[in-house]
């Protein structure tokens, strides 16, 4: 295919999309059924957990049929909730939530994703990258320092395959992969809202853009000097040990480093602005696609990313894309399991929101005093478990809204309340493989380079071991 076929092709679709939505509004119901919460049943997240233990057993009982079907796992639980539901809620109900999930939460989600990996795959590192501790040390901060600036998935995604180029050729480099995913993939995005999405649902909600900055900035700091010290210290002595080293995969034919794509460094910041743009753009203008509102901004954010990542495979020369050995499978297991994931959740979050009157009340009212007061510490921990496993943002609001919903209050009063619910949900993304979006397509991403990955489970063994008592020690200083 020419690049004028893949830019017109993209254009199309995004052209076509569009169509298709506004279309669809001349049929729009003009109310839009709602999920009760509060009369669900906690049977209803079964779906959720069967995906989520498909994840993490399957890959290790039938790596073979895992690998082959893994889609159609995700497709089948996504079936085994949408059908009953359907039938005991209503067709109606199940369509207005199907579609309002897909539309309002999973396109946006994939298309920013496959924007960013598809531009970030146009950035090649060429040169000796020799991955010593030091070095790898250094990847990391920096990658730290930077998803701040163009979130934890723009980062991940621009810097884990020369990170992955740096150390292929040492026979254990595992946990190089899984200190970048603490980092750079979540704790680094927790001082703007371009850094993670709980911050950035927060800035729409009307908390100050650098609020997170200034009441994170500490925790942060610890959190990044600590896991940086730990990871030298495990580097060093894995590197001192490691006397065998493969074949290098990917010879550096240049000696010097070069750096090239700086078109698509460019397009990285157009994906920044235009995520900016359409936050600041208000207005009440919207398509109703059978009760959901899409609006303006909405779209107009998805044809302009779409147009970015197919001006990035227009301008790219085919030797970077090369050079990183760039494919399409990590972003396609992400698009397949987190459709599913994202279709599943939707039980549980309406549970959630339903507060009081939900089955999960009894978590809910963890974060409350006995004296009224809010428990920051219970605001952080179940902040971040429930992040650890549930979509962050969504989980984010959730207590958002149950420490009061007021973003004055919040930034005043409630300052350590509300700085214990942006710590949770963006810190403890990293809890797991899908606490946060770039944690899996970094492991995707990892394993199709041919690093050999720990399981769900045993990647959770590297957080409950990590990342578990540095959280403590923030709980400790912070929160208590």
């Amino acid at each position: 295919m020419t690049r004028a076929s893949i830019l017109s092709t993209s254009i199309g679709l995004a052209v076509a999309a569009t169509l298709a939505a506004t279309s669809s509004a001349a049929a729009a119901e003009t109310g839009a059924p709602h999920l009760d919460g509060a009369s669900l049943s906690v049977l209803w997240a079964v779906p959720f957990i069967g995906l989520l233990l498909s994840i993490a057993v399957m890959p290790l009982v039938a790596p073979h049929f895992w690998h082959h079907h893994y889609g159609k796992v995700s497709a089948a639980w996504a079936i085994a909730f949408l059908a009953p539901f359907a039938v005991l809620q209503g067709a109606e109900i199940a369509t207005f939530e199907f579609l309002h999930v897909m539309l309002l939460d999973y396109v946006p989600f994939i298309i920013l994703l496959f924007a960013l990996y598809t531009i970030s795959g146009g950035v090649y590192i060429a040169g000796d990258i020799h991955g010593t501790p030091l070095t790898n040390t250094g990847l990391l901060a920096g990658g730290t320092l930077i998803a701040s600036v163009a979130g934890t998935t723009g980062a991940s995604v621009l810097l884990i395959r020369p990170l992955l180029r740096a150390n292929d050729d040492r026979s254990y480099n595992v946990h190089v992969v899984v200190f970048f995913i603490f980092l750079v993939s979540n704790i680094g995005g927790s001082l703007t809202p371009l850094g993670d999405p709980p911050l950035y649902i927060g800035f729409l909600k009307g908390v100050d853009f650098f609020w997170p900055t200034i009441h994170l900035l500490e925790k942060t700091l610890l959190l990044v000097a600590i896991l940086l010290a730990v990871f030298f210290a495990i580097d060093s002595f894995i590197y001192a040990r490691d006397r065998r080293r493969r074949t290098d995969p990917t010879p550096d034919t240049h000696p010097q480093i070069k750096f090239n794509g700086w078109r698509n460094i460019m397009l990285l910041g157009a994906v920044i602005a235009v995520i900016l743009g359409s936050a600041m753009w208000k207005t009440e203008a919207a398509i109703d696609v059978y009760g959901v509102h899409v609006d303006f901004p909405n779209i107009a954010r998805v044809i302009a990313l779409l147009g970015l990542a197919a001006l990035s495979l227009w301008l790219t020369p085919k030797t970077y894309r090369d050079g990183n050995s760039f494919t399409w499978g990590p972003i396609a297991e992400v698009a397949k399991l987190f459709a599913g994931i994202f279709i599943t959740i939707v039980p549980v979050i309406a549970m959630l929101k339903a507060g009081e009157a939900g089955a999960f009340a009894p978590i809910l009212a963890l974060v409350t005093n006995a004296d009224g007061t809010p428990n920051n510490a219970m605001y952080f921990w179940l902040t971040g478990g429930l992040s650890s496993f549930l979509d962050n943002a969504p989980t984010y609001l959730v207590f958002f809204n149950a420490a009061g919903g007021d973003p004055q209050e919040l930034m005043g009063p409630l300052a350590g309340t509300l700085a214990a619910i942006s710590a949770g949900a963006v810190f403890m993304g990293a809890n797991t493989y899908i606490g946060n979006a770039p944690n899996f397509m970094v492991k995707a991403i990892a394993e199709e380079a041919g690093v050999k990955m720990p399981s769900f489970f045993g990647y959770m063994l590297w957080s409950i071991a990590f990342l578990l008592p540095s959280f403590a020690l923030v709980t400790w200083l912070y929160f208590v």
